[in-house]
């Protein structure tokens, strides 16, 4: 059975993520057909293919490397200027880089047939061009966004409750912890006040120093406060109301950020303090939330993943040095389809996870993923979506300055002249790729312990 879930998990993601490369496509499909460009083919995948569809003038088809997608319009480059300064293709050209532009030109310049003078990308309005480059990335983010929002407002977001999930047998300080390994109790380790309290995983605290207990944070900030004191404890067990008494012991702990996660110093160690300790954690249950979460959530994701690309280098080299050495993989660091979709199975697999949160962590995987996508797209830089939009713009603001200053117009910016560049790009983006995948083969991101 677990095989079968494993499997079934993948399959879901796998799915997900195709219909995402799917829609991203469509994004940029539908303004370029709006905005008469003539398109002649729409493609899922690269490679030979598989299969394919005459609609109209274009062709619609999948290919047999799931790699990715693209939508062909004629006329991305313009043709080349001769020396008298009209524009034709180059019959030759100085140097490798310029042949390569040339050759880009010539096989642009051959997809045109009578009528596309008109039709072509690079007459486009600048706007014109941004919107048919953004349409792909800006639907991952509305991808992301209904994911996100079937996530928070369907299944809901883990919210602590006030029942114990676990009570430990005695109290290792923070600081004995990093010292020496120490995980187990050992002899002379002070007895956790739960446990000595009496208190079992499954009891509901229903009263914590003659105050009723209406939630996690409240009963956590009271312990904190006590420490010291011995206070009464009230709990449910079978139906049957049990009073103790408890007294938190002084120790060290992270102190809780807003989201329940640990304050980080500036080394990014944890910022400790002592405070009141009894060594009990909580159950967590899904808990539906308002419309008005979907959106701070989705700003949470999109910073992290942005903070993943803006220091992607450093990080893919650290997966390199993990995969190649005895070094950890950060669980926080990029990953390839490959791992998502181990992470997905495992997930899928996890019967002793009620099925209402195995579900939810994949449509929340679905989502990141659209997120990070849309992300990575946006990134200036040839074959990516963010190149073309730079080009765009940078040929705009060539215009504008020529007519402030009443010179020629410069014309269409050539971004032909950028395929070398384009082609450094691909090279890398593929080995990159080829590294995640290696390295979630050999040493898979690790979050489950």
């Amino acid at each position: 059975m677990s095989i079968v879930l494993f499997l079934a998990g993948v399959i879901f993601v796998a799915v997900g993520i195709a219909a995402s490369i799917a829609l991203h496509e469509v994004g940029h499909l539908v303004p370029a057909k709006l905005f008469k460009v003539r398109v002649t083919q729409y493609m899922i995948g690269f490679g030979p293919t598989i299969f394919s569809r005459r609609k109209g003038e274009t062709e619609y088809g999948v290919k047999a490397l799931p790699l990715g997608g693209y939508v062909s319009m004629v006329g991305m480059f313009p043709p080349g200027k001769n020396d008298d300064g009209e524009g034709s293709v180059r019959q030759s050209s100085t140097g490798m880089f310029q042949q390569l532009a040339a050759d880009a030109r010539q096989a642009a310049a051959e997809q045109l047939q009578p009528g596309d003078e008109d039709r072509v990308f690079y007459k486009l309005s600048i706007w014109k061009r941004i919107v048919i480059m953004l349409g792909g990335p800006v639907m991952n983010l509305i991808i992301g966004i209904v994911m996100f929002a079937v996530l928070i407002m369907g299944f809901g977001s883990a919210q602590a409750t006030t029942t114990v999930s676990d009570v430990s047998r005695c109290v290792i300080p923070v600081s004995q912890q990093e010292e020496t390994g120490q995980t187990d109790c050992a002899p002379g380790d002070p007895t956790a006040p739960a446990y000595e309290a009496g208190l079992q995983p499954g009891d509901r605290i229903v009263g914590f120093d003659g105050r009723e207990v209406t939630s996690w944070e409240q009963l956590s900030a009271w312990i904190r406060d006590t420490a010291g004191q011995e206070v009464p404890i009230s709990y449910i067990r079978d139906g049957e109301t049990i009073t103790a008494t408890i007294e938190p012991l002084l120790t060290e702990r992270p102190i809780p950020d807003v989201d329940g996660r640990a304050k980080l110093n500036e080394d990014g160690t944890p910022v400790m303090q002592e405070v009141g300790f009894v060594g009990v954690g909580p159950q967590s249950e899904l808990v539906p939330q308002p419309a008005s979460e979907v959106m701070p959530a989705v700003g949470d994701s999109l910073v992290r993943v942005t903070g993943v690309v803006l220091n992607l280098p450093q990080r893919v080299a650290q997966v390199a040095e993990a995969a190649f050495s005895d070094a950890p993989r950060d669980p926080n660091g990029p990953i390839s389809v490959v791992g998502v979709g181990r992470i997905a199975g495992e997930v899928s697999a996890m019967e002793e996870i009620p099925f209402e949160a195995r579900a939810a962590t994949l449509v929340g995987l679905v989502g990141g993923v659209n997120l990070a996508l849309f992300v990575f797209n946006l990134i200036p830089l040839l074959p990516l979506d963010g190149g073309h939009v730079a080009g765009a713009l940078w040929e705009g603001l060539r215009r504008t300055v020529a007519r402030v200053f009443r010179k020629p117009d410069p014309g269409p910016f050539d971004m032909a002249k950028l395929l070398p560049l384009t082609y450094v790009m691909v090279v890398l983006l593929m080995g990159m790729g080829a590294l995640l995948i290696y390295a979630d083969i050999v040493k898979p991101v690790n979050l489950f312990g």
